[in-house]
């Protein structure tokens, strides 16, 4: 064999390699110059089931509208140039005589869905992802071509699932058994509400006859359902769960600072909820701060806002503690009035600062946004992290009361004062760092409030009833029963709203604490602290 002629051959071999472009049918596009507007959608049906760069580019001229025609032929004008819309083979200048093919409203919207289910093959993943996602919400027939020519190729698995629902919600329809079983076997593994009314509907009876004419389909179908069902209730339980035990960690931030203020010290403070609320406004400061100076870190200002707002209302609690408290210790009843008088002080001063209307705090971009465990159950960011956050606040907390020498001289300060002031404890010094370290936990619970709630003057008094009822119920001076009742209110709580709504579960759940310390008046946990003496 000469070498011209093995030349020839690997030509040959290299031309037949190449992935052959078929063009499409000009008997079918010519209707598109028609004016019926069904076989005009019909065309576009017949371009999305046959994935190709010459139906894209079809549609890609209707949707910008410079699809013509000239004399029974498509052209697609580019420029000064027209190009075969059938082959896409350049034809030189636009004739004058072409006219523009007219694209109304209904068939524009035809012509997106299409190259909406296109983007299935660009190479860019997050294009692929988000076009898998709106074909799984509205899957069409004339799309399964070009969803099984993705599914050939997809290596992401997340794509590659949207993609197999989106492929079996439009063959539960087949007239094949076999590709009917597959895909109800598919959609069984999904929590997808459209999918469960999708099964159900395989199974309803019309004259003694099902719709789904297949036994063995009819039985996967009925094991989809009760697989779908099972999934569903677990996962509406965890969210339930869940929702109790987030509402239990806001608790607990507002009643840890009270713990020690009230169950430790006695002192029945009233101006614990405002003291939530200096901590958000410190939030809300720390938020402004940052968008003026660094509003390239801006997403970091909760993190810088937790020292301020520890600082803050720690500071505003030891002034409260100089100034008034301690000339009060072992008068419960006028702390309760002293302290009232100065909750109504803060609030006005709140309303002076910074006006009486809610002022704005944003969440940053990682508090944003959850985790959908079903379709339509959300874990939101921002309580997951709250629920780590008391977590860390409660341990900071015992760590500091049971391993360190201040929390060594509060615990000798509050079980016997004149014993701990005969051996040298600054006792006055001890009850101001308390008093202190009960209103900086405090500003730390008002840090994560400003996330959930809105941050204004009047947002403590929404909290006190609740830190005084979780401290009462736990067992006053107990920090661990603080914790138990917290969380064993919030999860009670929402399985009661669940059922009753949120005024009737309030009222239950406050019906129940007067009984339970009628019963038990020391709480979950034995009366430990200065209030024993």
């Amino acid at each position: 064999m000469t070498r011209s002629a093995i030349y020839l051959c690997c030509l040959v071999l290299a031309l037949l390699s190449l992935p052959a472009r078929a063009a499409l049918d000009a008997s079918q596009l010519s209707k598109l110059a028609a004016d019926d507007n069904d076989a005009k959608v019909a065309v576009v049906k017949y371009l999305a089931s046959h994935p190709s760069p010459e139906a894209q580019a079809v549609l890609n001229a209707m949707n910008n509208d410079a699809l013509y025609q000239n004399q029974g032929r498509l052209l697609i004008v580019r420029g000064d140039q027209a190009i075969d819309a059938a082959t896409l083979q350049p034809l030189g200048p636009v004739p004058d005589s072409a006219e523009s093919i007219i694209v109304n409203n209904r068939l524009r919207g035809a012509v997106q869905g299409a190259l909406s289910a296109f983007k299935l093959l660009s190479s860019n993943l997050a294009t692929r992802l988000e076009a898998a996602r709106d074909v799984k919400q509205d899957p069409r027939s004339e799309q399964l071509p070009l969803i099984q020519q993705a599914l050939a190729k997809e290596t992401n698995p997340e794509v590659r699932q949207d993609l197999l629902l989106a492929q079996a919600s439009i063959q539960i329809a087949s007239t094949n058994e076999a590709e009917r079983l597959a895909a109800v076997k598919i959609l069984g593994a999904t929590n997808n509400p459209e999918v469960r009314t999708k099964l159900a509907d395989m199974l309803t009876q019309s004259n003694g006859q099902y719709k789904e004419p297949s036994p063995v389909v009819r039985a996967a179908a009925q094991q989809a359902l009760k697989s779908i069902d099972l999934r569903v209730s677990l996962a509406r339980a965890a969210a339930s769960l869940f929702s109790g035990l987030s509402l239990g960690s806001v608790l607990l931030l507002a009643a840890l600072g009270l713990a020690i203020t009230y169950g430790v010290m006695g002192v029945i403070n009233m101006a614990h909820g405002e003291l939530l609320m200096v901590g958000a406004y410190a939030t809300y400061f720390v938020q402004g701060w940052f968008k003026t100076h660094f509003p390239q870190h801006f997403d970091w200002y909760v993190l810088a806002a937790l020292p301020v707002a520890f600082l803050a209302a720690a500071g505003v609690g030891m002034v409260m503690e100089r100034l008034v408290i301690r000339r009060l210790y072992g008068r419960p009843l006028e702390t309760l009035l002293a302290t009232w008088g100065i909750s109504l002080i803060l609030i006005q001063l709140a309303r002076v600062s910074f006006g009486a209307q809610n002022v704005d705090v944003a969440n940053p971009g990682w508090l944003s946004g959850g985790i959908e465990i079903i379709q339509d159950v959300v874990l939101p960011w921002n309580r997951i992290i709250i629920l780590g956050f008391s977590i860390a606040v409660l341990v900071f907390m015992s760590f500091l009361l049971s391993r360190t020498r201040l929390g060594l001289f509060m615990r000798a300060v509050t079980q016997n004062r004149a014993m701990a002031g005969a051996l040298g404890v600054p006792t006055g010094r001890v009850d101001m760092l308390a008093f202190g370290l009960g209103a900086g936990i405090a500003g730390l619970g008002g840090v994560a409030l400003s996330q959930i709630s809105n941050v204004g003057p009047d947002m403590g008094q929404g909290y006190i009833v609740d830190s005084f009822m979780v401290v009462v119920l736990g067992g006053v001076g107990q920090i661990a029963g603080t914790v138990y009742a917290a969380l064993g209110l919030g999860i009670v709580n929402k399985l009661l709203e669940s059922w009753s709504g949120a005024v009737i579960a309030k009222i239950v759940v406050l019906v129940f604490i007067i009984l339970f310390i009628q019963k038990r008046p020391q709480g979950l946990f034995a009366l430990k602290g200065r209030s024993v003496d």
